[in-house]
């Protein structure tokens, strides 16, 4: 993994041996049916910060905590079969797709804060072609996670090589990470770029900066 620190930006390479991260299967316990634990567990935070669970403002907050726990983190439990659902079609188009400045907001897995930013993805098909909205669904169901942005990236881009089987992959991703916002170094924009090149887009130099090139030019400058 190659770094280089630009005006406050990390921007990071993905490699090819990008951290994976444990399938739904893989979990072993689903709170979304039982998430009694965890609002415990909220009602035992407040009291060791020395506040009253039980008082007015926040006798609802373990509540609130889990259902919001269930929202932010829904990506573990989204079946990739049932996200393309059928939206593979066969066709002849070889030219590149992009898919630019898709939001995205997930949870630093490091200290349970927001990191928010836009995803930029694009693909050169071979023989067949996926569905606008299922590009956006793959980015929602690897940011709904406990997430780092590097993993992320790759997560992303190992997907639809793998199910796509296309000429090329590319995904970049601009995030700002509230952990280095308001704690630590508290920097008013720590913000991070990543992105993972995969076949063409790996192999070509003229067929990276293409995707550059759309990608500024509909988002503004990602560097």
């Amino acid at each position: 993994m190659s770094e280089k620190i630009l005006n406050y930006t990390n921007i990071i390479d993905i490699n090819p041996s990008a951290l994976s991260l444990p399938q739904n299967s893989e979990l072993d316990l689903d709170f979304r049916q039982d998430d009694s634990a965890i609002r415990e567990s909220i009602r035992t935070i407040l009291k060791s910060v020395g506040e009253d669970p039980d008082r007015e403002g926040l006798k609802q907050t373990p509540r609130r905590v889990a259902c919001m726990l269930r929202e932010l983190l829904e990506g573990y439990w989204i079946n990739p079969e049932e996200l393309i659902n059928g939206a593979l079609f066969d066709d002849d188009y070889q030219e590149m797709v992009v898919v630019p400045g898709i939001e995205f907001y997930s949870l630093c897995e490091h200290h349970l804060l927001p990191f928010v930013g836009k995803a930029h993805v694009a693909y050169i098909p071979h023989k067949m072609i996926i569905g606008l909205s299922k590009i956006h669904r793959t980015v929602d169901m690897f940011a709904r996670r406990l997430q780092i942005q590097e993993r992320m990236t790759g997560q992303i881009a190992d997907f639809l090589m793998e199910h796509l089987n296309p000429l090329g992959v590319a995904v970049v991703v601009d995030g700002v990470h509230m952990c280095a916002m308001i704690r630590g170094v508290k920097k008013a924009t720590p913000r991070m770029v990543t992105k993972k090149m995969v076949g063409a887009f790996q192999d070509s130099e003229k067929t990276r900066a293409e995707f550059l090139a759309q990608v500024e030019r509909v988002s503004g400058s990602i560097f």
